[in-house]
């Protein structure tokens, strides 16, 4: 009797496993690749720019399809056919015999599955292409036409990328077929080789000779785009086509083109004839022509005739690569003037000036971001940009350039103990309020003098939204929002005033600001995309509750409007009762004929330009003016340049995302101001093209450069070996950040003042010297001096001043001799006197820092204006304004105040008094009349409570309070006092950090009133 194992008839329970184990892979792929699209859509449906989103969905997937079956259909018809026709009796060698027996039976499986995996590499390569096509679809003409072929920049700009793309694809595809075919007709016999004999049969014949005609034809249609490229070619001398292009290579490739028109019939001759030799021939005379038609000869004529006498070749086409420059960069407008500039300093020399010279910006923004933390910080959990922004104000019926920063979040100065993830998550979720200082006033101590301080923040700027829940730091998200009657759990500000929250108001978000996180659904979407469980499991979650996430302004704008290269910089305004942060977008090309390409972050950085940069550009407008609310993190874009073609295509593309610059307020236009960016690019530009004559340019006997940043070339404490990092946006809205050396070149300043020959106004501007070689004998004067207004408001709601954009450009005498700024510097730096106090200054443990260097076209030459600033190395230390430095000419003052500096220099009397005529060199510091400028003066900001006091004793090192020794005791009681509560807070000892506010408040009540009676 036989028995059976019980066994022997189950199935392994391997295979069921693994088929689980892939199809819950696939689910959980599947779910997190659904969760990525559906948050994506929410957001933007929150912001209402879901058209947006929608139209790339649709693009990319359409062009992904057209790309997957371009070359899948193609080349499946190509192996299919080969097996078709294939010869049923041919006589294979061994080799051959064994290949089939092993791709036999898996023949189906590779006809579908080789075109099935090339289409998709082909469909995800062709699917970032869909901007291209929408712009060729939905086209403007520019107006204009270029110089050779008298066609319209638009062709160049729109239709002829998208046809040589067409052209470079369907090359790929036909190629690729081709191989396919030929390896198909290999394998099964229809090509055979043997000796010095090729035997091909009929059927192969006619397929892979079809396939060469259409590849050689294609070729001809590229070879006949070819030459409209030749217009944007970056050559040695310009960016077009030169003598040589015009007249050998462009003409060339048109006779190529013909040649490989004609080797394409002859193939299709072969198809039909069974000839080989006469296509064979017409390829090797193509390949011939190519060499002596498309090589040689063009060699010849640029060897031989134009570079013996290059500039009378090319001075026609330097003129094209001149106009089409200054016409692509906005700058074909700019207004030049001469300015004989005088060197001497006399007596009463500033009447002209004195709008100009009570203006004179002396905080500077890149150094007083320590001053403004420690006065007016408040908590960890606040900082200030390390670049604070410049902008103007109206107080008291007065325009005031204003140094603003808004009082951002900043989770990474949490405590221990307090850095979990529901405070991150819940707690900790917005900054609040701004603070803003005059840019030309100081108190007697150093001291900002603020028109808007404390927390909350109160001044000169009015009443309006404070809190920032989209800002440069925001966290990665923040969960917000409940029904009303709920206890509130976000933090506020520090008041000072609620015990049941340590000191500190509250605050439930009332905005939209954000997709809903309210149902169960959308919490474990969001889970899933921040890998959070807080999202999904958090109790503090409820049904009003709303996620923010993608909040810095930047960011946001991007998104928005993938088509634009976004400003590197978005500056805070208030502006109807709310911070809007102003974010400046751009139009760009890399294909405007005969136009100069440069890199754009190059530029931008102030780093030597790099052909070989990948964000190449020689096209560039702002064309949009955009918006975010600090609030509810709304997006406005605003059509600026309304005149380019650019702009206009992409409206065409998304027909409501862009608004009318007719429905910014009249308070915007008094905020917006001329970008940056886009004037760093025009001054690369004019360095070399503000010259129009050929001959002069092809000599660069007149070339200038923006001259380095004298506080780093001077030898102070700057790092001059700092880096740059430049984030770049193409029209998919793909970034690219590129990191330069940084150059060092001198930052353009924004000033309110009279540039000659124009009225006062809110103005950008940059100087430029001699462009000269690295480690000649550099001279370092001034050659030129561009400034362009920035005033766009007072014209009232919808309405651009006139005068916006404009821009002047002032040319120096070719020979005077005005010192640049290096010069300058050097004449600050190796004065015995200034060398002397500023030995003085650095006494103890204190720094000298030497601000902004700042050029000022009155008095009928330049007056250079330097504020120093003195440190203290100690903790909690901050940079104080003690001293001004002042040029005009070779003659040289320094004082305690620019007002007294500028009487010194022009012989006791300027003519003009300056911003910070008010401060004198002792005394309670008050730098203004006004109430508000006082209290934020002296640094006590005007905000209730014991962290107003830590404001006001954050560096009591540089404090000009002197004489008072009542005064001087609070003070030291009030650093005591905060020391302890700073550790009491690190030890988690509660009740000593409350004993220590207490003391602290204390000591702050003893130096209020012993100021006060001072």
């Amino acid at each position: 009797m036989t028995t059976t194992s019980s066994t022997s008839g189950r199935r392994s329970p391997r295979v069921p496993i693994v088929v689980t184990i892939i199809v819950l892979a696939a689910l959980v792929i599947g779910f997190f690749i659904f969760a990525s699209l559906y948050t994506d859509y929410a957001w933007f449906a929150q912001l209402g720019f879901q058209q947006v989103l929608t139209t790339r969905w649709i693009a990319g997937t359409l062009m992904f399809l057209a790309g997957f079956l371009g070359m899948a259909v193609p080349v499946f018809l190509s192996i299919g056919l080969a097996f078709r026709y294939r010869p049923v009796y041919a006589k294979l060698n061994s080799q051959l015999d064994r290949y089939q027996q092993v791709i036999e039976p898996l023949r189906r499986a590779v006809m579908i599955g080789i075109p099935v995996v090339l289409g998709i590499f082909a469909g995800l390569s062709t699917s970032g292409r869909w901007s291209m096509v929408l712009e060729y679809f939905n086209r403007t003409p520019f107006g204009k036409t270029d110089p050779q072929f008298g066609l319209d920049i638009g062709f160049y700009v729109f239709e002829l990328p998208f046809w040589r793309s067409i052209v470079a694809y369907s090359s790929a595809v036909v190629l690729i077929a081709g191989l396919a075919a030929l390896a198909a007709c290999y394998l099964y016999g229809a090509l055979r080789f043997g000796g010095r004999e090729v035997r091909i049969s009929r059927a192969a014949r006619i397929q892979l000779a079809v396939t060469a005609a259409l590849y050689i034809a294609l070729q001809a249609v590229s070879l006949w785009l070819d030459q409209y490229a030749a217009l944007t070619k970056s050559n040695s001398l310009i960016t077009g086509a030169q003598y040589t292009e015009v007249n050998a290579v462009i003409p060339g490739r048109e006779i190529m083109a013909g040649i490989a028109a004609i080797v394409a019939i002859l193939f299709i001759v072969t198809a039909v004839i069974g000839r080989w030799r006469i296509s064979i021939v017409g390829t090797g005379l193509l390949l011939v022509a190519a060499i002596v038609i498309g090589g040689i000869y063009p060699w010849i004529v640029q060897r031989l005739q134009v570079k013996p006498s290059e500039r009378t070749y090319e001075s026609a086409y330097i003129e094209r690569n001149i106009k089409a420059t200054r016409d692509a960069y906005g700058v074909s407008d700019v207004k030049e003037q001469n300015y004989d500039a005088t060197t001497e300093a006399s007596s009463g020399a500033l009447a002209q000036d004195a709008q100009t010279t009570a203006n004179i910006r002396l905080i500077d923004p890149k150094i007083v971001s320590d001053t403004f933390s420690q006065l007016q910080q408040y908590r960890q959990y606040y900082q200030f940009p390390d670049e604070l922004d410049v902008d103007r104000y109206d107080v008291k019926g007065e325009t005031e350039d204003t140094v603003i920063a808004v009082r951002d979040i900043d989770l990474d100065g949490l405590s221990s103990a307090a850095n979990t993830q529901y405070n991150r998550a819940f707690v900790y979720t917005h900054g609040y309020g701004v603070t803003a200082a005059f840019g030309n006033q100081r108190a007697s101590d150093g001291k900002p003098v603020f028109l808007e301080s404390g927390i909350p923040s109160n001044g000169a700027l009015g009443d309006f939204q404070q809190r920032v829940y989209f800002g440069e730091t925001s966290p990665a998200y923040s969960i917000v929002g409940a029904p009303k009657g709920s206890k509130d759990v976000e933090l506020d500000y520090p008041s000072g005033s609620d015990d049941d929250n340590g000191g500190n108001a509250t605050t439930t978000y009332s905005g939209d600001g954000g997709p809903s996180v309210g149902n169960f659904f959308n919490r474990l979407v969001y889970a899933a995309k921040f890998q959070s469980e807080q999202v999904l499991l958090s109790d503090a979650v409820n049904k009003d509750s709303q996620i923010l996430y993608d909040r810095d302004p930047i960011t946001r704008v991007q998104k928005v409007a993938p088509y634009l290269t976004v400003d590197s910089d978005a500056y805070p305004a208030i502006v109807d009762h709310r911070i809007q942060w102003v974010v400046d977008g751009y139009t760009t090309s890399d294909a405007y004929p005969y136009s100069q390409s440069q890199s754009l972050s190059d530029s931008i950085a102030g780093s030597e330009s790099s052909a070989y940069r990948t964000d190449q550009v020689n096209y560039i407008r702002n064309s949009v003016k955009a918006t975010v609310d600090a609030y509810t993190g709304k997006v406005t874009l605003y059509a600026w340049d309304t005149k380019d073609p650019v702009l206009k295509t992409w409206e065409k593309i998304f027909p409501t995302s862009v608004k009318s610059v007719s429905s910014m307020s009249a308070e915007l236009l008094d905020h917006v101001r001329y970008p940056t960016d886009l004037f760093k690019v025009q001054r690369s530009i004019l360095g070399t093209y503000h010259v129009t004559n050929a001959n002069s340019f092809y000599s660069g006997d007149d070339a200038w450069n923006t001259p380095q940043e004298p506080t780093t070339t001077g030898g102070t404490d700057s790092d001059a070996s700092a880096a740059d990092t430049s984030t770049t946006t193409n029209a998919l809205g793909a970034q690219t950040t590129t990191t330069a050396s940084k150059a060092n070149l001198q930052d353009p300043y924004y000033l309110t003042m009279k540039v000659p020959g124009q009225e006062t106004a809110y103005n950008l501007y940059t100087t430029y010297i001699p462009q000269q070689s690295a480690g000649a004998n550099n001279r370092n004067v001034l050659t030129g001096y561009l400034a362009a207004d920035s005033d766009a408001g007072g014209a009232g709601k919808g309405k651009k001043a006139s005068g916006y954009g404009k821009l002047t450009l002032l040319t120096m005498p070719k020979t005077d001799n005005i010192p640049g700024p290096a010069q300058v510097q050097n004449l600050f730096n190796s004065d015995t006197t200034v060398s002397q106090e500023l030995n003085i200054l650095k006494r103890g443990n204190s720094t000298v820092k030497q601000g902004n260097l700042l050029t000022l076209p009155v008095g009928g030459g330049f007056l250079y204006v330097q504020p120093v600033y003195v440190q203290s190395t100690s903790s909690g230390s901050y940079p104080l304004l003690q001293k001004v430095l002042v040029a005009f000419g070779d003659k040289i003052a320094f004082e305690d105040t620019l007002d007294e500096a500028l009487n010194s220099l022009f012989g006791g009397d300027s003519g003009a008094a300056a911003g910070d005529s008010d401060a004198s060199g002792s005394g309670s510091g008050s730098g203004s009349s006004d109430s508000d400028s006082d209290s934020g003066s002296s640094g006590s900001g005007s905000g209730s409570g014991s962290d107003t006091g830590s404001g006001s004793t954050g560096g009591t090192s540089g404090s000009g309070a002197t004489g008072n020794d009542a005064l001087q005791q609070a003070l030291s009681d009030a650093n005591d006092a905060l020391q302890d509560r700073q550790q009491a807070y690190a030890d988690n000892d509660l009740v000593a950090a409350a004993e220590a506010d207490k003391r602290l408040q204390e000591a702050i009540e003893a130096a209020t009133a012993a100021e006060d009676g001072s």
